[in-house]
């Protein structure tokens, strides 16, 4: 196994005891691939944070394995970190001082390398003049693009991104995903980012692992076969529309699986697969005169 390849194996992980006892993951298994960016989509509430924070190490599988260069994951490690759905960013500390926290904490150099080395990670992520700034400060924006180079700056092996531009307004949310694409090809890490945008996840993929409805489950694995650096106009062409079809297809077919569970998740799904249908119809008939 490769030194920054993590292997899932029949991973399986439950919650509660006795009549309250639910199963969120069942048999749940794939490979992140070395310096490859694998993309995680599936129904609202079907085990994708659980999963997060399996691989983390934050929690431990109830049956199965993740193993992480050949070893056992058995708890957080500096070769994986995460950034979450909510800011993170310590709220007492400067942009300056939440990037340089790992490096002082690990003493990776003497206060002038690490100095050197922040500032060159605040310019890499474009917030060179706002390292004095609190994060109370800073735009959604801001704030992910601080999270980003604190984990860069630390040099995991395995970087995690839980839905990282949730909650941010379209513009933005499109303007990251360029930006954290660019970023994540430079630096050719291994990448497992979690998101329930089909076109997100498209755009940022070199391999998409599609789950279930709870029990989670990876159910279909599609690989994208799109040039790097990726632009934004590629969604456009044939063979985007292509994925995007296959990708909502496998989505509503689960959903139709699950729809005697009256989850809110199949309904969401139902209703994205029919309104991508509605988009697709009026891209084919053209505009109305």
């Amino acid at each position: 196994m490769k030194k920054d390849e993590m292997v899932i194996e029949g991973v399986t992980k439950y919650y509660g005891f006795g009549y309250t006892e639910k199963q969120t993951l069942k048999d749940c298994s794939f490979v992140l691939e070395e310096h490859k960016i694998t993309v995680l989509i599936g129904p609202s509430g079907c085990g994708k944070s659980t999963l997060v924070n399996l691989l983390a190490g934050y929690e431990e599988p109830d049956a199965g394995r993740i193993l992480m260069g050949g070893r056992q994951v058995k708890g957080p490690g500096g070769d994986r970190l995460v950034v979450f759905q909510e800011t993170a960013l310590f709220p007492w500390m400067t942009t300056y001082s939440n990037v340089a926290f790992g490096p002082r904490a690990k003493k990776t150099g003497n206060n002038q390398e690490i100095r050197a080395m922040v500032e060159a990670m605040l310019e890499k992520v474009g917030l060179q003049e706002f390292g004095h700034k609190y994060p109370s400060h800073l735009s959604g924006g801001m704030q992910r693009r601080g999270e980003l180079a604190r984990m860069l700056v630390n040099n995991p092996q395995v970087m995690i991104l839980d839905e990282p531009f949730r909650g941010l307004d379209a513009m933005t949310r499109e303007l990251m995903q360029e930006y954290f694409c660019s970023l994540l090809e430079e630096r050719q890490g291994t990448v497992f980012f979690i998101t329930s945008e089909i076109d997100e996840a498209i755009f940022m993929a070199d391999r998409i692992l599609i789950m279930s409805n709870q029990p989670g489950r990876i159910v279909h694995i599609m690989d994208i076969a799109l040039p790097r650096p990726r632009k934004k106009e590629m969604l456009l062409n044939r063979n985007c529309q292509e994925y995007k079809r296959e990708a909502l297809e496998t989505l509503h077919e689960e959903a139709l699986k699950a729809f005697s569970s009256g989850s809110r998740a199949v309904q969401d799904f139902l209703e994205a697969y029919e309104h991508q249908q509605q988009n697709e119809d009026s891209t084919q008939n053209g505009p109305a005169n």
